[in-house]
């Protein structure tokens, strides 16, 4: 029986060869999928064909948008998620989507093999063979660009030769990874890390130096997650959607950064999440309000840990599984609405109200109606300072 690959299918040049460059050098029939998490672009159904008339056997299409959303955005919300305190995740969060039904499809198919069409430098390598390897051990992994160095130039002469139906135009100079959660950009002249990015960069936002109105909007959470902007009821989707246009519009969401890879190399990187940066700056703030202070600083070092393995490829990990709990538990009572004003690149939080609120007016004024008792302050501070202070005499008697 013929084996069969599985292919990580984006319907760009490179998997598009990659098709045929994998019957070629293993002999195996090709199955191709893409996956939309909401990069946009063509229609998923001309995708379809143009593998098959790239030389696919079958080929599958699934509109994961609101899958996505749901399973792999939210989560990172709700866990305030950002890599080295910037980075919303946005590549690493659609992997995991993406492996789910590359994995779904080999078993469908009875492949034994899953290709992608990572290099050898980067993270996603990383990101989607760890997946695979942990929702089906027994799945092989390969990646034509870097075991069998199919470069760019070998690509567009093997598209020529093989007469397949997709362009080889001259390649932008930029690497670019997008999602409804976010865009990202690497390479070409921006590997100069001096380099300021050009406005032609961006695409989900625009140039916040530029005068305009600002905008005031409300977001409502329940348990962490967004259900409704300016008072109209929301899929998770539909907030990020919706938020990409709102505070891309103020240019919010820009980031430029050196980043550390899981591989050891330093990048850098230009990212643009308008919508994700304004639920996470939301959801924050609704937290201050509503989450006790000693579940509040011990989460903010779950929240970096979880985004470091998400970003290390280790979503489907026990140890991330087991911070989903933790997550999902401090994520109890944050439930209420914010108020932002977004304009010039930022979202500035200027109003919050919740049921599950902590902040107690009369314990907080200093005018009338103080029912805090000020008295009791001073025994608590001979107390709480009682180390230190006995330290301190030992220290300055030496």
């Amino acid at each position: 029986m013929t084996e069969r690959v599985v292919l990580a299918y984006s319907g760009g040049l490179d998997t598009s060869v990659a098709i045929g460059w994998i019957a070629e050098e293993t002999g195996a029939e090709v199955i191709a999928v893409a996956v939309d998490v909401g990069q946009g672009g063509e229609d998923l159904d001309v995708i379809r064909k143009r593998a098959i008339a790239c030389g696919a056997v079958e080929a599958e299409v699934a509109d994961a948008k609101d899958e996505f959303a749901e399973e792999y955005c939210l989560p990172a919300i709700r866990s305030n998620a950002l890599y080295m305190d910037r980075y919303p995740l946005v590549s690493a969060l659609s992997r995991p989507a993406i492996v789910k039904h590359l994995v779904a499809a080999a078993r469908k198919h009875g492949a034994d093999t899953v290709a992608h069409g990572c290099t050898g430098k980067g993270n996603d390598q990383v990101r989607f063979e760890a997946g695979i390897s942990s929702l089906a051990p027994e799945l092989r992994c390969i990646a034509p660009v870097r075991d069998y160095a199919m470069t760019r130039d070998k690509a567009i002469a093997f598209c020529e030769a093989n007469n397949l139906p997709i362009a080889t135009t001259k390649k932008s100079p930029y690497s670019i990874d997008q999602n409804v959660f976010g865009r990202a950009v690497e390479t070409g002249f921006l590997e100069d890390i001096w380099n300021a990015p050009i406005e032609d960069v961006y695409e989900y936002t625009q140039n916040p130096a530029e005068p305009r109105e600002a905008d005031e909007v409300v977001i409502s959470f329940l348990k962490g997650v967004p259900v409704a902007i300016d008072g109209r009821d929301v899929s998770v989707l539909e907030a990020i959607q919706q938020l990409n246009v709102r505070a891309g519009a103020q240019g919010i969401g820009r980031i430029d950064m050196v980043e550390d890879r899981l591989v050891g190399i330093k990048s850098r990187e230009i990212y643009e999440a308008p919508g994700a940066i304004a639920l996470i700056t939301a959801h924050q703030e609704l937290e201050n309000v509503t989450v006790e202070r000693e579940l509040a600083r011990y989460k903010r070092q779950v929240e970096q840990r979880w985004g470091e393995l998400v970003y290390d490829g280790l979503w489907f990990s026990p140890l991330k599984r087991a911070l989903d709990g933790f997550i999902t538990e401090a994520n109890e009572h944050v439930t209420g609405d914010v108020r932002m004003v977004l304009h010039g690149g930022r979202a500035v939080v200027n109003g919050r109200r919740s049921g599950e609120s902590l902040y107690d007016f009369n314990l907080a004024t200093y005018d009338t109606g103080d029912t805090f008792d000020q008295s009791l302050s001073k025994g608590f501070i001979e107390i709480f300072g009682m180390s230190s202070k006995i330290a301190a005499k030992r220290d300055l008697a030496q």
